[in-house]
């Protein structure tokens, strides 16, 4: 069920799908007794997105652990306490409706999109499968090979598998560097009890939040999910009578929030971070290049005004400085992109391309004459105004994209409580100087600070 996002996509659903069309949007939220915040945002369309995001990602996996987020994700599906994994499928589909899951660094995500006369239907589901699962170790035994084989498609990606080895070397020691996947070994070993201990720890309505974008009555949306938690409590209260503690932690008391508290391992943003040069040897067809650094939390000053520089720089448009370089004026890559990432605690900057093996030196020196350029002279009032105007246009474009911005809000709200809104971002855009642009272009592109992998 997992969502396959290419990088530049993960980037512009964490920035660019921040934002509405509707100006004078307005989010209704709630916050139930078991600690599940909603978070609702109304529209006109009869098509509601929603679902749970839940702060369980591959940065809380312990060692040992690498890939066990993304697999509880696939198994989610395959069986509650009430359904079997063929009743999952044909719940929502029955009714032209989509059920869908992804697993990042910082979530793992359960949604749907529905029309609005079959919400109960949604919630019951999604919140049957996220709470309610069992992970029958049958079904488990047939979805692993399913796992292990998107493993070995992505590791026949090198373009894809460059992103995680660079992340790896650039958060090393830290969960957020190894790969979502984990690897097919390690994949083969988890049982049902794996999932069990994972998601009991970390699937709680304290530590998720539930999402809604559509046509449909708040009240009403409240009361749908206070109903399915209702019946939860009153089940949990029976095995526990029944099955003694089995379950004591699925639910918030103040044991158990103090108990499975999440913890962040803390990322120094800045300082002694050292660059470097690596080249693998991975019998690829052309060269891979990464080049790029640790950047800035999503609290840092500084990430405005190296979104807007990245978008410059490596953004989708086709006047993007990058592309004009290394491809429009001197025909050497069919991709060059740079992305930017940022996290609670830290963040990531990177530029990636693809090129004949005999044309990587010629293209690192054009990459670096475009970061010289940032670096040592500040953008002209016009430039930066035109930068300013292209990308408020292409938030507004994307925008567009009704399922993405459900999913982005209810990330936004999840993390950091945030309500996203199109005003601030164009003011925040508008904020923005020349001279802090040079200040983070010095700051994050000098020579000593950039690690370069390169997959040959």
């Amino acid at each position: 069920m997992a969502i396959m996002q290419n990088k530049w996509l993960f980037f512009w659903i964490n920035y660019i799908f921040s934002v509405t069309l509707h100006l004078e949007m307005k989010y209704n939220t709630y916050t139930l007794d078991n600690g599940l915040r909603i978070i609702h945002l109304p529209s006109d369309s009869k098509v509601v997105y929603c679902g749970y995001q839940i702060n369980a990602g591959t940065r809380n996996e312990e060692p040992g652990e690498e890939g066990l987020a993304h697999f509880c994700e696939h198994v989610t599906f395959k069986g509650t306490e009430r359904r079997k994994a063929w009743h999952i499928l044909n719940c929502l589909e029955s009714v032209g409706g989509d059920l869908n899951a992804y697993t990042n660094k910082e979530g793992t995500v359960y949604y749907s999109a529905i029309l609005k006369e079959h919400i109960a239907r949604a919630v019951d589901l999604l919140t049957d499968i996220v709470f309610h699962s069992v992970y029958p170790q049958a079904e488990i035994d047939k979805e692993v090979e399913v796992i292990c084989d998107e493993i070995e498609s992505y590791n026949d990606s090198p373009a894809e598998l460059i992103y995680d080895e660079f992340e790896n070397i650039i958060f090393k020691g830290s969960p957020l560097g190894h790969n979502i996947l984990g690897t097919a070994e390690q994949v083969r070993s988890f049982k049902t009890e794996d999932a069990l201990r994972f998601t009991r720890k970390l699937y709680r309505p304290d530590n998720a939040i539930f999402f809604a974008y559509g046509d449909i009555d708040f009240k009403k949306l409240v009361r749908l999910l206070k109903k399915s938690f209702l019946s939860e409590e009153r089940r949990v209260k029976s095995e526990e009578t029944t099955f003694g503690d089995r379950r004591e932690s699925q639910f918030n008391s103040p044991e158990a929030q103090a108990q499975f508290n999440i913890q962040h391992s803390t990322f120094n943003t800045q300082h002694s971070f050292e660059g470097q040069t690596i080249v693998m040897q991975k019998n690829t067809h052309q060269a891979h290049v990464m080049i790029g650094t640790r950047a800035y939390d999503v609290n840092d000053s500084r990430r405005m005004p190296l979104y807007l520089l990245n978008n410059m720089l490596g953004g989708p448009g086709m006047n993007a400085k990058l592309n004009l370089a290394l491809r429009e004026h001197n025909g050497l890559v069919y991709t060059v992109e740079s992305t930017m990432v940022a996290y609670g605690d830290t963040g990531i900057w990177s530029i990636y391309f693809g090129c004949d093996e005999h044309d990587v030196k010629r293209c690192l020196r054009l990459v670096r004459k475009e970061l010289d350029k940032f670096m040592q002279k500040p953008l002209s009032e016009a430039q930066l105004k035109a930068a300013k105007k292209q990308i408020k246009g292409q938030v507004g474009v994307a925008c567009d994209n009704r399922e993405n911005f459900a999913l982005d809000f209810g990330k936004s709200f999840l993390h950091y409580g945030w309500e996203k809104n199109v005003d601030r971002l164009y003011e925040q855009v508008d904020e923005i100087t020349a001279e802090q642009i040079q200040a983070v272009a010095q700051e994050l592109f000098d020579k000593d600070r950039l690690t370069t992998l390169i997959f040959r």
